[in-house]
């Protein structure tokens, strides 16, 4: 079954514990959770939230917990978008859902401060277990707390924005006003000590062009994968993040000579190595194998 905290599984050419691509289906739609299993996508993301009407909410918090009563429901690993925190739906959400062993990670709407969190926690720790948890930030509020959120908890693997509920709360029209939220969350899920966090959703599914230019400046300001709302977004959002064979290349390069003299040191380029520098090159090395898979 797939790693604690929501890692996927090793398959055909990729590396167990790097996610790239999370797909979100709605949980009211089985026959759609069971197309999006079957997708490729690193990450299923069940939705018991926007996703679903409110008279089908029963309905789809039901079938998601049968999906989840098996250990390992297809080769992606699965989490769940709860319904809102401060809502009447999510204890009934969280005691259905503790303790089932197909159930990898919790995404978290719109967090924002770490006693939501701490919340989560007591509830899942009496209903089975806590599994690893996400938290969305999605407001003014959640973005001030980025850095007391991803660090609130040892179960929290992983924090991410939801950008378009924080553009309706902060009154953006233009997307380059973004970028400042996306930096503060890519500085506060490496100082917590997370993965780099993974990008909004696009959410025009035909413009698969404009989605590649997003990931593009997704990936320059520190991002790591993409979550997604077609499967036809995956293969971009893949080829996006993946590395490059140049990419590949100075990081083998990087490692090997870190290998040979540990420490800080120049290379014959003049790139300075440091164990942060190491740090990234390992990451990349990580998604060589699938990276060369893919071609």
């Amino acid at each position: 079954m797939p790693a604690p905290g929501g890692e996927p599984r090793a398959s055909a050419g990729r590396p167990a514990g790097i996610a790239l691509t999370w797909l979100y289906a709605p949980g009211d739609r089985p026959h759609m959770v069971a197309k999006a299993l079957r997708s490729g996508a690193d990450v299923v993301l069940v939705d018991l939230e926007d996703a679903v009407r409110s008279e089908r909410k029963e309905y789809a918090r039901a079938a998601t917990a049968e999906l989840l009563a098996q250990p390992a429901p297809g080769p992606a690993a699965v989490h769940v978008r709860v319904n809102a925190l401060d809502g009447p739906l999510l204890a009934a959400d969280l005691a259905a859902l503790g303790g089932l062993p197909g159930l990898c990670g919790l995404r978290l709407p719109k967090v924002g401060t770490p006693a939501d969190v701490g919340r989560v926690v007591r509830i899942m720790r009496d209903a089975g277990g806590v599994p690893g948890l996400y938290p969305l930030l999605e407001s003014a509020l959640g973005v001030e707390n980025a850095f007391a959120v991803a660090s609130a908890d040892p179960a929290v693997r992983g924090i991410a924005l939801g950008e378009a509920d924080l553009r309706a709360d902060l009154g953006l029209a233009d997307e380059d006003a973004l970028v400042w939220p996306r930096v503060r969350l890519v500085v506060a899920a490496r100082a917590a000590g997370l993965a780099p966090p993974v990008q909004s959703v696009y959410p025009d599914v035909r413009d698969l062009a404009g989605l590649a230019a997003s990931c593009r400046r997704g990936r320059a300001l520190g991002f790591l994968g993409r979550a997604a709302i077609h499967p036809r977004q995956l293969p971009v959002i893949e080829r996006a993040y993946l590395p490059s064979a140049p990419e590949i290349a100075a990081a083998r390069e990087t490692v090997a000579a870190a290998d040979a003299s540990p420490g800080a040191l120049a290379l014959p380029d003049g790139r300075f190595v440091d164990p942060a520098v190491v740090a990234g090159a390992l990451r990349v090395l990580a998604l060589a194998s699938r990276a060369e898979a893919t071609g």
